[in-house]
């Protein structure tokens, strides 16, 4: 297990598009733009199920996540490496409208559709690169 340092908890603590990466059946990457957080240690996502995303990681847990600061893309970039460790519903949805605040400022998720089960997706860092 690799541990992310102060400089990279704060950069996934801004609100920077990630990039994640999972493994589609036949093994080939399949990347999706994403909101980010971390809790410090694990890296954490909020989707829905039945997404390509969510579908690929029930399958294989590993994925990869890249985030850049958009001012600064060489020297504040941070790349994991890592696998899910659980995708639960408890506590998505109140998750989910955090990361709307953070990324919009709205105090609740707009495109939240009832008829989605909303997960948060934990990823621990296997391997972690960036400065």
């Amino acid at each position: 297990m690799a541990s992310l340092t102060s400089e990279q908890i704060a950069l996934l603590k801004e609100p920077q598009i990630a990039q994640l990466v999972t493994l589609m059946a036949d093994g080939s990457p399949q990347i999706s733009p994403v909101w980010v957080d971390t809790d410090g240690t694990d890296v954490l996502v909020n989707s829905a199920l039945d997404r390509i995303k969510t579908n690929n990681i029930e399958r294989d847990a590993r994925v990869a996540v890249g985030v850049y600061d958009p001012e600064n893309s060489y020297s504040r970039v941070v790349n994991i490496r890592g696998r899910v460790t659980v995708m639960t519903e408890e506590g998505a949805n109140a998750h989910i409208d955090m990361l709307a605040k953070k990324y919009t400022g709205a105090d609740s998720y707009g495109g939240h559709n009832p008829a989605e089960t909303r997960v948060i997706i934990r990823i621990a860092p296997e391997n972690i690169t960036g400065r």
